[in-house]
């Protein structure tokens, strides 16, 4: 199929389930079904826990809360299974499954860049990690995230986990963190985060530690886009602007490298780019700009990276940072390391 035709996405995941997507890799039975959910081992990493892999039925999604720390549609997880773009994964599944691809009535225009819409938010508790990158250019997503009409209080900014990651209280107060007591994010550290313009739009919450069983690492307010949002952005183009902007992964590792004296930094809260991130730091650069792409040295980020700085390059300068050691990330770095990274 040329890559100019239009692929009718929606229909894809309006007429294919999750469940047939799994019966067609004969893994059903690898699963335990309670209620509308099913439960099992990951069969994209090839886990072993049978708690680690959980699908709603009624939703249509899946998430894995072990070590691909990824969720989404069944194109995400086709996409991943076979190691192949959204695109190809609903070629594939209309193939399967005998599906029209084209809308009734619609011309094919030779060059045009019909794109996918973009995938639906998996189940609200997951990890921030993301979705596989895709191979084309999608439209940003619709809407935006609303400011918040309130703010967390009675936080705890002395918790032992904020001093276990090496964050001075200065830097603590700065971005506002603090174990909640009370609330939806009861029991975890929270984490503001703000638009462009500095208005507070949701919070993150980081459980205090390595979760177990079925607990999320991060914890998301419903009806958020993390997409459409650059963790802090506000603060970053408040710095100089002629030191380079670093794109980073989490939010861990835009406050150390904050804390350790690079203010122009950004995390895209997640391993891939959306197409409204990628607006706003064209918004916020120009062809004179240098930006260093420094994700995660593990799978996610060797992958995200290269597609994020090809998209950036188009409109300044981009180097990507890659580190020797396997698994090592920002947040690991320390103040004399931090200082060699910009010279």
């Amino acid at each position: 199929m040329p890559k100019t035709q239009y692929v009718d996405f929606k229909t894809v995941k309006t007429s294919v389930s999750i469940l047939q997507i799994l019966d067609h890799y004969q893994l059903t039975n690898t699963f335990k079904r309670n209620g509308d959910s099913l439960t099992g081992p990951c069969p994209l990493h090839g886990g072993q826990s049978p708690t680690q892999f959980r699908v709603s039925l009624s939703k249509n999604c899946w998430n894995c809360f072990s070590e691909c720390k990824h969720g989404g549609n069944i194109l995400d997880f086709v996409a991943r299974k076979e190691n192949i773009s959204i695109r190809d994964a609903a070629i594939r599944i209309s193939e399967w499954f005998g599906l029209s691809l084209e809308k009734p009535g619609r011309k094919v225009v030779p060059n045009s860049t019909e794109a996918p819409e973009p995938t639906e938010e998996p189940m609200r508790e997951v990890n921030p990690a993301p979705r596989t990158a895709p191979a084309e250019k999608r439209e940003p997503e619709s809407g935006v995230n609303q400011p918040l009409g309130f703010a967390l209080q009675h936080l705890d900014p002395a918790h032992p986990y904020l001093v276990e990651r090496g964050l001075t209280p200065e830097t603590v107060a700065e971005f506002g963190l603090g174990f909640c007591n009370k609330g939806s994010m009861t029991g975890r550290v929270v984490i503001p985060i703000h638009n462009a313009e500095g208005q507070l739009v949701a919070y993150a919450g980081r459980w205090p530690g390595t979760p177990t069983g079925d607990t999320s690492k991060y914890r998301l307010p419903p009806g958020f886009k993390k997409s459409l949002e650059l963790f802090n952005l506000h603060r970053a183009i408040k710095a100089d602007a002629g030191q380079p902007l670093i794109v980073v992964e989490g939010f861990f590792d835009a406050i150390n490298l904050w804390q350790h004296g690079l203010k122009r930094v950004v995390a895209l809260m997640g391993s891939t780019l959306s197409p409204a991130q990628e607006e706003l730091i064209r918004r916020h650069t120009t062809t004179n700009s240098a930006v260093i792409v420094m994700l995660d040295e593990d799978a996610a980020g060797q992958a995200g990276r290269p597609e994020i700085a090809s998209r950036l390059a188009r409109f300044c300068f981009v180097r990507i940072h890659s580190f020797e050691q396997p698994g090592r990330q920002p947040d690991q770095l320390s103040a004399a390391e931090v200082a060699q990274l910009i010279p």
